[in-house]
């Protein structure tokens, strides 16, 4: 079992003196039910496990009256060797999704306060497809809004890469210092810090694969665990999405290479299907975001804050939202290229999407800032309350538009900038050069 971030934010609602049911939001195989049943585990003498995708009987525990007394005898009669001890028990939900009056029946628990329970979904908020009898139940079924505590999980991001593989602590905190005090890594770091990075852009952060290849380093093991997990996502389009919606969505994802590598990569419903239109194809990519497979990047109208504000809505880009997955996506042979240093034609989409992984894992929106005269800045974010613009490039590169903003701060009101790429750390004038194994740092809003 790898150390997780969520780890924190477990310990951290545990110790609030009244705690409201726990909702975890994640996409697939993100790890949501390994850290949450190892916390209980550790934390309970009576942990009791429900997995209503698994175990579709459970469901009709909370047939009948909601209330904690009626809810709790019924998983007790229905399953062996439960026992309910108050002050001690975490009770476990896992794919709530498939069971919306389990939800509805965290306002009890929360009102009731004797039993803990943490919730675990997969897919919750996607327009699903139901059955008629699944419709009447989940409208039947309200969320208990105020009455549950939501927090989102995401694959392991960068730095848990880093604690995987050794990487301790004080480590990252020298790479802080030298971020802070803008000095360069010494090359014995630096190159170990280098073949990190390129084993995480390949590797990603799903559980299983860092696992697979941890253990065995064998790429081709790993990446058939990731073409697993594809296919999972795939098949959640055909059972979860309404029925019209299915082969949109599947076409929508199947895109996104082909989206990336474009030289301005805006997502285009054209590049999906010719003659392909938003009206066709909004709810298709709605639907893959709420499932948390996919990042979306807004372009903003100008470099200030708040970036929110200035977000244009119907132009954007679209990211995986882990890289590793990406680049099985791509055809065979790439994953073995990017280790080599050689990305060939995808080689700004593959540097742009761990960007965008990274970003996101920090729990960071995305913007871009894009001109039809050509102007286009890779990310732009808010840092240390100043809007500060982002080039990502794979190689050496002059950041032409980088240095158009910073030149005309009148215009652009922009006088920050990080330059990150294959890299020591340096800087010129109002631009930090930074290695992209740094990008992590940038925590600071």
């Amino acid at each position: 079992m790898y150390k997780r971030k969520i780890e924190e934010k477990l310990v951290s609602w545990k110790n609030q003196q009244k705690r409201k049911p726990l909702v975890i939001k994640g996409c697939r195989q993100c790890g949501k039910t390994s850290s949450v049943k190892e916390f209980a585990q550790q934390n309970y003498s009576n942990v009791i496990y429900m997995d209503f995708h698994e175990h579709k009987e459970y469901k009709s525990f909370f047939a009948g009256g909601l209330d904690v007394n009626t809810v709790t005898t019924n998983i007790s009669i229905g399953i062996m060797g439960v026992t309910f001890t108050s002050g001690d028990t975490c009770l476990i939900l896992d794919e709530i999704q498939d069971c919306p009056r389990a939800r509805t029946s965290l306002k009890s628990f929360c009102l009731d306060g004797r039993y803990d329970v943490i919730c675990t979904g997969s897919l919750l908020g996607v327009n699903g497809y139901k059955t008629k009898e699944e419709q009447e139940e989940e409208d039947g079924a309200p969320i208990p809004v105020g009455y549950e505590q939501i927090i989102n999980m995401f694959p392991m991001d960068f730095e848990e890469w880093l604690w995987a593989n050794g990487i301790k602590n004080e480590h990252i905190e020298l790479l802080r210092k030298h971020l802070n005090d803008e000095t360069p890594i010494n090359d014995a770091i630096h190159n170990r810090m280098r073949e990190l990075l390129l084993q995480y852009t390949i590797v990603g952060g799903m559980p299983e694969a860092v696992s697979t290849f941890l253990t065995t380093h064998n790429m081709g093991q790993t990446r058939a665990v990731q073409a697993n997990i594809i296919e999972g996502y795939k098949a959640d389009m055909i059972k979860y999405a309404k029925a019209s919606d299915k082969p949109r969505i599947r076409e929508c994802f199947e895109s996104i290479p082909r989206q990336l590598a474009r030289e301005y990569n805006k997502f285009a419903y054209a590049v999906i299907r010719k003659g392909g239109k938003g009206k066709d194809y909004a709810g298709s990519i709605q639907w893959i975001e709420d499932a948390g497979i996919i990042n979306r990047c807004y372009n903003i109208h100008i470099t200030e804050l708040p970036l929110s504000g200035n977000a244009i809505n119907d132009q954007f880009k679209v990211y995986m939202a882990d890289t590793g997955l990406f680049i099985s996506m791509l055809e065979d042979g790439t994953a073995w290229s990017v280790m080599q240093g050689d990305l060939g034609t995808y080689k700004g989409a593959i540097y742009e999407n761990l960007m965008a992984d990274i970003l996101c894992k920090m729990g960071r929106k995305l913007y871009y800032y894009h001109k039809d005269s050509g102007l286009e800045i890779d990310f732009v974010m808010r840092y240390k309350g100043k809007c500060t613009i982002v080039e990502c490039k794979a190689r050496n590169g002059n950041a032409k538009s980088m240095q158009t903003v910073l030149n005309h701060t009148e215009k652009y009101h922009v006088n920050q900038a990080f330059k990150i790429g294959d890299y020591n750390v340096g800087r010129s004038g109002n631009m930090l050069t930074i290695p992209f194994y740094m990008a992590f740092l940038l925590t600071e809003i």
